[in-house]
């Protein structure tokens, strides 16, 4: 499992992992918390992580998922509640599951500066009716507490990213994880571009 503060890169170093994996899968477990947070009016919208049926949905997908497949299994999520991290993460190992965990830091400046940038981009998707540039917002005021918490080492392990590449990151984990990723041949600009891709086809609508 992989976590990191938002806009941290949690996503692009999880998919920069996957293509260098043959059989490896992404299974975000974001997207079992997509009915569940929709399903209210806005109003009573919360953290979907706070409802038992994401904790609860995430394990049994995941636990299906690694039964039944035998590659590498990637989950890139960020959650800071100790209880929802026993639930999910500490669950699976319960079931038998080897789980790699990695925390992936950046300075708050970083950070801020990651928001920004995609804000522009969630903007650009707001006149394209796909995105609202309100997940950006709700990020900024998450942000302090994300990065103390995820510091902490319950959390651990710990990598720090803000002064590296993707790529780098990946090999990093892929290491301490006892992975054989494929070696990294892209050029500076075509990894720029996949990564670009990667952020457009990752743009949430709320």
């Amino acid at each position: 499992m992989d976590q990191r503060p938002f806009r941290g890169g949690r996503t692009q170093t999880a998919h920069g992992i996957r293509r260098r994996l043959p059989g490896g899968v992404i299974r975000d477990p974001e997207h079992v918390g997509f009915g569940p947070h929709r399903m209210p009016p806005p109003g009573p919208r919360g953290d979907f992580q706070d409802l038992r049926a994401w904790r609860q949905g995430v394990v049994e997908v995941l636990d299906l998922t690694l039964a039944g497949h035998d590659g590498v299994v990637i989950a890139p999520m960020t959650v800071t509640g100790s209880g929802h991290f026993a639930e999910t993460v500490g669950r699976l190992r319960e079931l038998g599951h080897d789980v790699r965990h990695f925390t992936l830091l950046a300075e708050r400046a970083t950070v801020l500066r990651r928001l920004r940038e995609r804000g522009f981009g969630h903007l650009l998707g707001s006149v394209m009716g796909n995105a609202s540039p309100r997940r950006e917002s709700w990020a900024v005021r998450r942000l302090d507490h994300c990065l103390e918490r995820l510091s902490e080492p319950e959390f651990a392990e710990h990598l720090w990213a803000d002064h590296t590449t993707v790529p780098k990151t990946a090999d990093r984990i892929a290491v301490l994880a006892g992975l054989k990723p494929l070696p990294h041949h892209e050029g500076r600009l075509r990894t720029r571009m996949r990564q670009a891709g990667v952020g457009i086809r990752h743009i949430r609508r709320d």
